[in-house]
């Protein structure tokens, strides 16, 4: 029987509701880390705009990303049975993203975060409601998984997601940590980790996970293929990313900007679009990793998440037109 989807996307999903600050101040470290974002206190604090964005989250970008790329996708999340979750199944319906494993809470409101966003960089205000889902069981016939944002309150379901990939070892699963998922110790995230096909991480993800604070790449690659990654593509931000498949480690630099950034919010998951779609499309890690940069510089040119997520025909169309050291380099 031929399958019916390629990737199922597994996370929570939610509305963003971006908010254009027009005054504010930033307060960093003296090495350019660990900044803040101050506002006046007990005060009318002007704005510049505001877009209110359905049906984002990880998984969800991922899911409408690999969409655009040619993939049958679908999605694995939970909603309230609301406005904001009416307006998140027309979004699926829209890109054809395949909702037949959202599951709809009647008493439980839909996710809604707020995105203050100053220069290119955005803080988000989050609130992560509890939501019964669909069980896994339910997803059959699928070769690949993806999973990100399931909150701290979410670990049984990700418990038995592993036990799951266990018993189906044809299942291949990427998997993006949020913040409720840096902790492999975490017995029910061990197996998580164990299981994982790919793994999308940033450097700072990377020394989180790990617990160090070497920032070596060689080092956090090996530490990560330890917990049981195949594949690794770890992001530097700006400085571009390195990709590994356990043998050899390559640098990919960033595709070159054709202007500042607007809003970086979603870059990550454009890069795990591009990769996962890349993939499951045929083509070598070390190919997927040239797909994932371009998915990212075209999103940070939008506000939302994605807004400016390609088509596979407007990728390559920028991979033809790629400049001759946007290439591969082994490390």
């Amino acid at each position: 029987m031929k399958q019916k989807f390629e990737l199922i996307s597994i996370g929570d999903c939610t509305v963003d509701a971006f908010i254009k600050l027009h005054k504010a101040s930033v307060h960093c470290d003296l090495n350019e880390k660990n900044c803040q974002i101050c506002l006046s206190f007990a005060d009318k604090i002007p704005y510049e705009s505001l877009d209110v964005v359905p049906a984002v989250g990880n998984a969800s970008n991922v899911a409408v990303g690999t969409a655009r790329l040619g993939l049958k996708s679908a999605i694995f999340t939970a909603i309230g049975r609301d406005y904001y979750g009416e307006q998140i199944l027309g979004v699926y319906r829209k890109e054809r993203v395949g909702a037949e494993f959202v599951k709809i809470n009647p008493d439980v409101p839909t996710n809604f975060h707020f995105v203050l966003m100053y220069q290119a960089e955005r803080t988000i205000l989050i609130k992560q409601n509890h939501y019964d889902y669909f069980p896994l069981e339910s997803v059959k016939g699928i070769e690949w998984l993806y999973l990100s944002s399931l909150g701290g309150s979410r670990l049984p379901l990700q418990a038995q997601l592993a036990g799951y990939i266990r018993k189906n070892p044809g299942i291949k699963l990427g998997f993006n940590p949020a913040t409720y998922e840096m902790d492999p110790r975490n017995s029910k995230l061990r197996e998580i980790y164990r299981q994982t096909h790919v793994l999308f991480v940033n450097r700072e993800e990377a020394q989180k996970i790990l617990r160090i604070k070497n920032t070596d790449v060689k080092l956090l690659f090996k530490g990560l293929h330890k917990l049981g990654a195949k594949i690794i593509l770890l992001t530097d931000g700006p400085d571009g990313s390195y990709v590994s498949d356990g043998e050899e480690q390559y640098y990919v630099p960033i595709y070159p900007d054709p202007k500042p950034p607007i809003s970086r919010t979603g870059a990550g998951d454009a890069s795990s679009s591009g990769f996962m779609a890349a993939l499951i499309h045929g083509l070598t890690p070390l190919e997927a990793a040239l797909w994932a940069p371009i998915n990212s510089m075209n999103v940070v040119q939008h506000v939302g998440a994605q807004t400016g997520t390609l088509t596979r025909p407007q990728l390559l169309g920028l991979l033809k037109k790629a400049p001759k050291n946007y290439r591969p380099r082994k490390i």
